[in-house]
This record gives structure tokens, sequence and C-alpha cells, in this order.
């Protein structure tokens, strides 16, 4: 197992070295002038070549990212250019309210995802099967924004049942009051997600239901709970893990357009905010900081799917 271990996490910091050199090439490729953007369009040549050179803009691009890379391999994520604040407490502060929605979504998304595959397949066939079928193809068929959009028209505007935009800090609005700020945009992360997870987990169930193991497990006479949960279930669930993993990642990205549409404050919307403003270090910050959580998201599915098959932490195939 330490070995697996070992062998993962060098294959993270090196996707992290990758995704750097990628991302810090992306951002200084955008179109314009980044010292033209903060001192605004008649700034003086004089001018934009002092900020140029307190920027290190006038410096090799190779040079930059080393300086850039040092600096965050110390904990330093930049100044941001457009607050003229540390980039680190705003990505930070973002980053716990997305992760307050990120959160309440993957919970639901497995639980229910991995819940409906469960009912799909052992109801296979029947009316309620594929009546959730259609509704999971809908799903994830449709794009979120328009469910956000719809959610908004028939639950805030014509019911104002719900908030349509923003957050409000428990403090603010107590327990209620913020969960009122969540539910919409929780509801519309997790939708697809939920279709997406449920039909993967319905397809293996099924895979691993016309199992011989099954089979027997079943003329042994053992109770059906125990044959579905016990048996089935452990050995359905890791595509199931893969496909969550990919799903967080999925999810941060999704994120983006939720927190637009709902004028949510969380990474997402400052992401926006600093391709908007051509604010280079917050946005390198924020890129990283989502292609972490994403590494890491997977670095997680791979330990769990090695704990439920030690096949892999030999480097065995399965067969």
């Amino acid at each position: 197992m330490a070995g697996f271990v070992v062998r993962r996490l060098l294959a993270v910091v090196g996707v992290l070295l990758a995704m750097s050199v990628l991302i810090f090439a992306i951002v200084h490729i955008l179109p314009g002038n980044v010292a033209y953007a903060i001192l605004g369009e008649y700034a003086t040549p004089g001018a934009v070549a002092a900020l140029e050179a307190k920027l290190g803009l006038n410096e090799p691009l190779s040079v930059q990212y080393w300086h850039w890379l040092a600096q965050m391999l110390h904990g330093n994520l930049g100044q941001s250019l457009s607050m003229d604040r540390p980039a680190a407490p705003l990505i930070a502060g973002a980053l716990g309210r997305s992760a307050i929605l990120a959160g309440m979504s993957f919970a639901l998304v497995v639980v229910l995802g991995i819940g409906g595959g469960v009912y799909g397949a052992t109801h296979k066939g029947r009316v309620s099967d594929r009546t959730l079928a259609f509704v999971q193809f809908l799903f994830i068929a449709v794009p979120d924004f328009f469910w956000a959009i719809l959610a908004i028209l028939f639950f805030a505007a014509w019911l104002h049942w719900l908030p349509a935009t923003g957050y409000e800090s428990i403090a603010e609005a107590g327990v209620g009051g913020w969960l009122a700020h969540l539910l919409l945009p929780v509801a519309v992360l997790t939708l697809g997600l939920t279709a997406h997870v449920s039909r993967l987990a319905r397809s293996s169930m099924l895979e691993v239901l016309e199992s011989r193991y099954i089979l027997a497990a079943r003329a042994k006479g053992l109770p059906e709970r125990l044959v579905l949960y016990r048996h089935a279930l452990r050995n359905a669930l890791p595509p199931a893990i893969t496909v969550l993993a990919i799903d967080a990642g999925i999810l941060m990205g999704g994120i983006v357009v939720i927190e637009t549409v709902f004028a949510y404050p969380g990474l997402g919307r400052l992401l926006v905010y600093a391709i908007e403003q051509r604010d280079l270090p917050l946005l390198q910050a924020g890129m990283m900081v989502v292609t972490a959580i994403y590494a890491i998201a997977n670095l997680l599915a791979d330990f769990s799917y090695a704990l439920l098959n030690p096949r892999l932490r030999h480097g065995r195939s399965i067969r």
C-alpha cells in the first residue's frame, strides 16, 4: 500500500506542475495589456513602463514563471492588482463559501446518485425505472444554467419562497436565512451530477447482480438485503467512486456558472471577476487552487478504489 500511495502522490505532483505551466501560459496569452487595464487606456507610456517594471512584466516569461512558482511554493499567492490586497485571504473567503455549496451538493449527489442507481437496478424494466431514466436523461441533457434561471423564475420571482440571488452568513440571517440562500444553487448543482452518477451506478449494479457469485449467494439462501448491500453494492461502487471524483472537478467548474447566475460570492464568481479585471495574480492563484482540489479529489478516489479492490494496490489489472 505504501508503494501505491507514493506512486499516486508523485503523479499528483506531476499533474500540478504541468498545470502550473499551462495556467501561466494561458493567462499570459490573454489579449490586452495588464498595465493599461490597471492604469486606464489614457495612461502615459512612461507610467505604463514603470508599472510593467514594478510587476516584472518586462522580464522573459520563463523568469516570470519561476518567480511565480517559487512564491506559490512558499505559500505566497500574490497580490490582487484590482483590489490591491493579498490574493490568499480573498481566495480563502471565496473558497469557504464555495465549499459550503459544493459540499452540500456533493453529499446529495453521493446519496441520491448511488441510491437511484441501486433502485433502478433492482427495479429494472418497471415503470418506475423507465420514469427515473427519462428524468435522468432530461437532467443530463439540459444545461445547469437553464435550470438555474427556471428555478429563479419559479421559486423566487413567482412564488416568492426563496431569495433569487446573494448570500448571507448564519450570523447575519440565522440558520433559516442562510439555508434559504443555499437551497436553489445547491439543488441546481445536484440535478445533473446526480443523474450522471445514478446512470453509471445502475449499469455497474446490473453487471454485478448478473455475476455468478451473486447467484451463489442467493442460492445459499442469504437475505436479499444482505446480497444487495454487502456483496453487490461493494463491488459495484469502484466505478461510481471514479465518476464521483471526476464529478467533483465538474462540480468546481459548474460552480462558476451557478455562482454567476445566483450572484453567489464564491470562488467561481471571484475567477470571473479576475478575468474581467485582468487581475493576473488573482486569476492564476484561483485556477491553481481549483486544479489542486480536482487533483486531491482524484487522489482520494484512487485510495478509496484501492481499498475496495486490493488488486490495484499490487499493480494488477482487473479481469
